[in-house]
């Protein structure tokens, strides 16, 4: 059973599997890592969930803000032998939740075109292609996507 954690980047298990996502990344991203990674630093976030399976930290997210309404999704990462069980997608639920209990009205992204796996993930959450924004304005490779937050009432919270 997948045991969800509410934290922040300072968590140990966070910094070690964002670690395991840049090395992956490097590889994938080849001569472009360079750009992407200034943009994914993990200093003072914080609002960051990690996966555990009996545990053992499996997968990770993140989400940070963008804008007074908006949130960006970062640092989505499960480990290579843990895939395909659907942690990714809780994650992503549970950082979506997280959002609309803090208020925000959207989610925001950014993934790479060498991410096919990341895309069907957030297109089957509901997330819509939107131009790229901000340092992913003019990056052929980037693919950005959108998603609105369901509010909850305020006597939910």
């Amino acid at each position: 059973m997948i045991e969800l954690v509410r934290t922040d980047s300072t968590n140990h298990n966070f910094v070690e599997l964002v670690s395991l996502l840049d090395a992956d990344l490097h590889v994938r991203d080849g001569d472009d890592h360079s750009f992407y990674a200034q943009f994914n630093k993990i200093n003072a976030i914080r609002h960051v969930v990690v996966a555990y399976d009996n545990q053992l930290a499996v997968g990770c997210g993140a989400i940070k803000a963008y804008s007074s309404d908006t949130l960006e999704v970062k640092r989505m990462f499960v480990l290579p032998e843990f895939r395909g069980q659907g942690i990714a997608r809780i994650v992503l639920a549970e950082l979506e939740q997280w959002a609309a209990e803090l208020g925000y009205a959207s989610l925001i992204l950014e993934t790479g075109k060498a991410q096919p796996e990341a895309i069907t993930l957030y297109t089957k959450s509901g997330y819509q292609v939107i131009p790229n924004f901000g340092q992913y304005e003019n990056i052929e490779n980037s693919i950005c996507m959108r998603k609105p937050v369901a509010q909850r009432a305020a006597n939910e919270r």
